[in-house]
């Protein structure tokens, strides 16, 4: 079968689009074209999948070389591979990843095309205040009394100071103080000492926010494992 390039997944910006670039071999024509369309019918937002190749019969050297020209990645299904190949896939850094089931196939594919997507870290508000009095504590720092109104304030949380202009501070919690007593944690109700460091221009009703980062589950971005892959179906 002659090479035959098909695009899948194009957005509207293609300068954020990542591109899974595939060679694809099976056993027969029709095998081929269902399992194309079965790639086709993967839909992971901002990554592209290219077939650059695709053909009938056993994984060949010309199909690790072409596959050296996009991500690294030969697909086969009901198919093996050319004798003695192995040591050039490895040699050229490419994976091919056997298979018998579609379904595998399109799971494995859909799993390493979502590994482009760049997961960011989520965040959690723990805890929420009120400035109700600020203090100099030196030319450029402060402490800011407030009035803890959701949460727990505790020592070590992440903060901000929000002004009437948005986040303008950002710190972590060293020292808490109810009453000049030093504490480890405030409730809602308490009202509570923050020290600001370098930074004194809190005014009162700006909104103090405690919070955490959530990192999101999942592996890191998939890479060719330069050597061959048979599936588990």
């Amino acid at each position: 079968m002659a090479r035959k390039k098909t695009q899948h997944n194009i957005s509207s910006n293609p300068v954020d689009q990542k591109k899974l670039e595939v060679v694809l071999k099976c056993d027969v024509a029709g095998t081929a074209e269902a399992v194309s369309a079965s790639l086709s019918e993967i839909n992971v937002p901002g990554v592209q999948i290219d077939l650059i190749q695709t053909g009938i019969g056993k994984v060949s050297k010309s199909d690790v070389l072409m596959a050296r020209t996009g991500s690294k990645l030969v697909l086969g299904f009901s198919v093996g591979t050319m004798p003695k190949l192995e040591q050039e896939i490895k040699e050229y850094g490419v994976e091919v990843r056997l298979y018998d089931t579609i379904y595998k196939l399109i799971e494995d594919m859909r799993k390493i095309a979502q590994s482009f997507i760049i997961k960011e870290a989520q965040e959690k508000i723990t805890a929420k205040a009120k400035v109700i009095a600020t203090f100099r504590s030196s030319p450029k720092g402060a402490v800011i009394g407030c009035e803890v109104l959701e949460g727990r304030i505790e020592l070590g949380n992440e903060f901000r100071v929000i002004t009437a202009m948005g986040p303008a501070y950002f710190g972590k919690i060293t020292s808490l103080q109810i009453e000049r007593q030093n504490v480890k944690t405030a409730k809602p109700g308490q009202q509570v000492g923050i020290k600001l460091e370098g930074w004194n221009k809190a005014k009162v009703d700006d909104l103090v926010e405690c919070y955490e980062s959530i990192q999101p589950k999942g592996g890191s971005r998939w890479k060719p494992r330069s050597g061959i892959v048979r599936s588990m179906s």
